[in-house]
């Protein structure tokens, strides 16, 4: 079970050999908070897999919950409130480099226990235009991702590059996953579907 909404992730773990069903939390982002950003990131990954793991129906199965904040300057920036937001924090970011958290909880609801980790990824921005970064936000892309960017959409030319995991920058680090499920006793290939 995935307890996001994100297609990003959706997608990152098909493409992984996984067919998981989604089932989104509806956990309210803005009441969870925490002192940096990285335990920020997996404060929303463990409520949001908490609320799913908790749910009748999906009794028996993993639960996997995924946040990302852009840590910027020491601060977490989420997903921009308007458009002036995502303007503004594009002409910030332009040039520098940020931290993308991303918070993993996978819940094993047989054995009622979980484990969480975060997984971080330097991203370094590179300097669009004003008229670029306009253009952008008009999209309305970056009105639904964290920090504003995302490395496999229309913001990826205005990237310069990345320390780290590249699927983590998505939403999901695969890596991480896997080092999660052993601490459960799951072995990553188990979880695959069979292949055609």
């Amino acid at each position: 079970m995935l307890a996001s909404q994100s297609p990003a992730r959706l997608g990152l773990l098909r493409q992984a050999g996984f067919a998981p069903e989604v089932v989104v939390s509806g956990v309210d982002e803005d009441a969870v908070t925490a002192p940096t950003p990285a335990e920020l990131a997996l404060a929303l990954a463990e409520a949001k897999a908490s609320v799913v793991a908790a749910l009748p129906e999906v009794q028996g199965a993993l639960v996997i919950g995924c946040d990302s904040v852009l840590e910027l300057d020491g601060h977490a920036l989420g997903k921009p409130a308007d458009a002036e937001e995502a303007t503004a924090r594009w002409k910030s970011m332009r040039g520098r480099a940020g931290v993308l958290q991303t918070g993993h909880c996978i819940w094993d609801t047989e054995a009622k226990r979980y484990v969480s980790a975060t997984a971080s990824t330097v991203v370094r921005f590179g300097e669009p235009s004003d008229e670029e970064v306009a253009a952008y936000v008009a999209t309305g892309e970056p009105l639904h991702v964290a920090g504003a960017f995302t490395l496999d959409g229309r913001s990826a030319p205005f990237i310069e590059g990345i320390d780290g995991d590249h699927g983590n920058v998505i939403g999901l680090s695969l890596p991480l996953v896997r080092k999660l499920l052993a601490e459960l006793g799951v072995g990553i290939t188990e979880l695959w579907e069979p292949a055609n």
